[in-house]
């Protein structure tokens, strides 16, 4: 039986990437990623939600997600989603869901779109 993870998303940074290295000398980068839908509820009143989503990204990927994302730009991201737990200092288990990229796409105004499409190798 075969299986699909795959989201694509377009969406606002809601900060600049954060950007490690593990030993091994990996790099690491998360950032928020802000979704909006906008509608009409049944009284004609336009609504606004926005959804924030949790991106990962790995390797040269979040190198060159260091380099040329900045808070409030455009993206384009596909990737898989992915959900993990752990135990907090207190002993709490904790849950999250994040999007762990394979590639992304500079959008919005052509000064704000410095890079194509970045992918990792």
């Amino acid at each position: 039986m075969a299986t699909l993870n795959k989201v694509m998303l377009i969406g606002n940074l809601g900060k600049d990437p954060e950007v490690r290295y593990l030993e091994g000398g990996t790099a690491i980068a998360k950032f928020p990623l802000a979704t909006k839908e906008v509608f009409t509820d049944k009284n004609g009143q336009k609504n606004e939600h926005t959804d924030w989503h949790h991106i990962v990204m790995w390797k040269n990927l979040a190198e060159r997600a260091e380099k040329v994302l900045k808070k409030g730009k455009q993206i384009y991201v596909e990737g898989k989603i992915r959900s993990r737990s752990w135990e907090d200092k207190e002993g709490n288990t904790r849950y999250i869901t994040e999007i762990i990229a394979d590639n992304f796409i500079m959008l919005g105004k052509k000064e704000d779109a410095e890079s194509e499409t970045q992918s990792d190798s």
